[in-house]
């Protein structure tokens, strides 16, 4: 576990070496917090404060750009990744309904992880599948026809499997 986040902090430093060669390093900020998020899947204090002393960008900059953009996360993300549908086909079909369901089952607003790390939740614009609506994706998998019964199933289903999988290892 160790090495490999190494790896990736190497990975890291490999893009900031690549990106601070200009005369405004500070302007491939967003750039580098991508990558990080990437390599990391969020952005702790530590991680900025490293970014920061590497890029000579002071960490308040680099906190005040994270927590400004809603793409950025600042807490690890969950196991699987709910995402609500909240387009016009869906919303007119009971995507509101759905998605105070899933608020009330997981214990989470829009943006949270579950206290266990199982699910983060998030709304979407359109997931492209209307003719399903209202539609839920988990990771990258789009389940449509849900109502508030539905959606609960399908949530304790994955948590149910995720419960396997830590017991298993």
């Amino acid at each position: 576990m160790v090495e490999l986040a190494q790896e990736k902090y190497r990975q890291l430093e490999e893009f900031m070496a690549g990106v601070k060669q200009g005369p405004r390093p500070e302007s491939n900020l967003i750039a580098i917090l991508h990558k990080a998020q990437e390599l990391f899947g969020y952005l702790d204090r530590e991680m900025m404060d490293k970014i920061s002393v590497e890029m000579k960008i002071p960490s308040a900059h680099i906190w005040g750009v994270a927590t400004f953009y809603h793409y950025f996360r600042l807490t690890p993300p969950g196991r699987h990744t709910v995402s609500v549908c909240m387009g016009t086909a869906c919303y007119v079909k009971g995507a509101q309904q759905v998605l105070d369901a899933i608020r009330n089952e997981l214990k989470v607003e829009l943006g949270e992880t579950t206290e266990d790390r199982v699910f983060s939740l998030q709304e979407a614009r359109c997931l492209g599948a209307c003719g399903l609506a209202p539609v839920v994706m988990i990771d990258e998998k789009i389940y449509g026809g849900l109502d508030s019964r539905k959606v609960i199933e399908l949530l304790r289903g994955y948590r149910k499997k995720a419960g396997q999988a830590l017991v298993q290892g």
